[in-house]
């Protein structure tokens, strides 16, 4: 059975740098588009960097988009993004810029001009009218938060084990 493709979304930018490459897909069915940086930058374990991207969207109301992390960037080098994932509201016009993290304790991460740095990732938004009550209709979860349905339970070596998460445990 086909599924019909969703039409898609026009979407206007502006290129704040007459350079940069237009945000695009890597491969078919990729949520997200590349985001590249604008200027080389140095980040030496634990430092963090405000890098530009050289765009500026125009989004339709009813629409963000939220900027994410790339994973191999992550996974090779310890880089990630201080406020993952970034919001860009429909109302920002202003320059797309990315804040990224160097996690990794002992190297130090150079990116160069046009380095791919994050994805975009461009989703309808529900607007919603808040109704104040004094309580709220149960549920099975309750107010069970953090770690409710398992995961990291602590063990006696000091780390924390995932050994529940795994399936069939």
């Amino acid at each position: 059975m086909s599924v019909a493709p969703r039409p898609q979304l026009d979407v206007l930018i502006r290129l704040v740098d007459p350079e940069v490459p237009i945000p695009s897909y890597g491969h078919p069915g990729d949520a997200g588009c590349d985001l590249v940086t604008t200027e080389a930058a140095e980040l030496a374990p634990g430092e963090r960097a405000v890098l530009p991207t050289g765009v500026s969207i125009a989004l339709p109301d009813g629409y963000a988009a939220f900027v994410h992390p790339r994973s191999g960037l992550a996974a090779r080098c310890g880089v990630s993004m201080v406020n993952a994932p970034g919001t860009i509201d429909a109302g920002y016009r202003g320059e797309i810029k990315v804040i990224v993290v160097n996690l990794d304790p002992r190297e130090s991460v150079r990116f160069e001009r046009f380095d791919r740095v994050a994805q975009l990732v461009v989703q309808q938004v529900e607007k919603v009218r808040f109704h104040e009550v004094a309580e709220l209709p149960g549920s099975a979860r309750a107010e069970g938060g953090f770690g409710s349905t398992g995961g990291h339970a602590a063990v006696g070596n000091g780390f924390a084990s995932v050994a529940c998460d795994r399936e069939g445990q």
